[in-house]
């Protein structure tokens, strides 16, 4: 959940391309800060449709609904599968149209599921609702966002996109709580009604302020070559051809299957561990802290180094944390699991923003986008359900930890040894 790679320095006057980026002979002007600052507003805006914020109203919508555990998560599940697929197919309109007037209409898209939530009164009328908060919110809001900042940005897209990638975690520290405050204060439907006018009066505008000055973009203009590149631009069909893109998929969609896993059955987990909810949920700031550290450190190194080859080591600290969750009984394990894992989770946001243009160029970058983002989605819909079901078999959850450990060094030696076709890729 969560840009571009370049360098100021001197270079007879000019900037010096980041790693991956070869100068064409075309420059074009920065553009505005502003931008990012409306890709944070979307990014903290997918909150609405994220499995943190749902989830918090979970024990109400199955007392309402008279629903099961087993019932609302299979639901959940199915919406969850079903806007991963239809992203796949729509994210590619984000290539052929501005991000303004997309972003507005997903928006308000996402205000029309949250009014939806507030009269739900049916568990079949709950499943599209699901489906649209997923689609629009944890989908097209961070698809869009980060579209975008690939985009608009060249030689700041790192650090930029270290930026945008904020309204991740910051939206993940204070919305739980404010939801439950609201529900106590107001009732959980009317909270979903102050969610749906806060898009409207709030993220609406902003949006349409800090992009009143996109460029338009147009994918005919540049006759195949990146604005102040020289890179080959790919698109989804040829990308999809190639090996290596599935396989860095297949790793890079570990942090998406690894934590969410985690964190679904964390009930489960501290009660094998005798520990308390309370202890391991306390730790979330640091989560949140540590992500939103090391998202602006890996935009800096990106800038610096390129994503590609940061890219075989963004899993090690994910293993190290399962590791310490699976061996270790002690509560103090919970901060150390916290940590680690956040270095994986804010390095990732920033990372995988970054790579995709690297690697493909920006024409396409939607639609190529769009094909990793469903794969990390259907990734974090299935963890839950496998778990559940090993667990329900007698699974212990400690060797199922080991397990994803394994994946998680497999899939960092995999990208080790993608690198140096990852290059050439970068360099058609």
């Amino acid at each position: 959940m969560a840009d571009v790679p370049g360098i100021a320095g001197p270079q007879t006057g000019a900037a010096r391309p980041a790693p991956g980026l070869r100068s064409a002979g075309l420059q074009r002007a920065p553009a505005p800060t502003e931008f990012v600052v409306a890709a944070i507003v979307m990014t903290m805006s997918s909150a609405f449709g994220q499995t943190y914020f749902i989830a918090v109203f979970a024990p109400w919508l199955k007392a309402d609904l008279a629903l099961s555990d087993g019932g609302f998560g299979t639901l959940y599940s199915l919406g969850t599968i079903a806007s991963a697929c239809v992203l796949m197919w729509g994210g590619k309109i984000a290539d052929r149209f501005r991000i303004r007037g997309l972003a507005v209409l997903a928006l308000l898209a996402l205000a029309a599921m949250c009014m939806g939530m507030s009269q739900v009164r049916s568990p079949w009328l709950l499943l599209p609702i699901l489906f649209g908060l997923r689609l629009f919110g944890q989908g097209a809001m961070g698809h869009l966002a980060l579209t975008g900042v690939g985009r608009w940005y060249i030689k700041r897209r790192g650090r930029m996109m270290s930026l945008a990638v904020l309204g991740f975690p910051v939206s993940e520290a204070f919305m739980p709580a404010t939801a439950v405050a609201l529900m106590a204060a107001i009732g959980w439907r009317q909270t979903w009604l102050v969610g749906a006018f806060v898009l409207c009066a709030v993220s609406v505008p902003l949006t349409l302020a800090l992009l009143r000055r996109e460029p338009r973009h147009d994918h005919t203009e540049t006759g195949g070559e990146a604005e102040g590149t020289g890179q080959k631009q790919w698109t989804r069909g040829e990308v999809l051809r190639r090996p290596e893109f599935f396989a860095a998929l297949v790793a890079v969609v570990a942090p998406s299957f690894v934590m969410t896993g985690i964190f679904f059955h964390q009930a489960y987990l501290v009660d094998d561990k005798g520990w308390t909810l309370s202890w391991f949920a306390g730790w979330f700031p640091v989560y949140a802290s540590v992500s939103v550290v090391t998202a602006l450190s890996t935009g800096w190194l990106i800038d610096r180094f390129g994503s590609i080859r940061l890219l075989p080591f963004f899993l090690l600290p994910m293993a190290g944390a399962v590791t310490v969750l699976a061996l270790s009984a002690s509560p103090w394990s919970v901060p150390v699991f916290m940590a680690l894992g956040a270095l994986t989770n804010g390095g990732a946001s920033t990372l995988l923003g970054a790579l995709w243009a690297e690697l493909f160029g920006t024409r396409h970058l939607g639609a190529i986008r769009s094909v990793a983002f469903a794969a990390q989605v259907i990734a974090s819909a299935l963890a839950p359900g496998l778990m559940g079901v090993l667990l329900d078999l007698g699974a212990p959850l400690a060797l199922q930890y080991l397990a994803m450990v394994a994946y998680a060094l497999a899939a960092a030696a995999c990208l080790g040894v993608l690198m140096p076709r990852l290059r050439r890729l970068a360099r058609f």
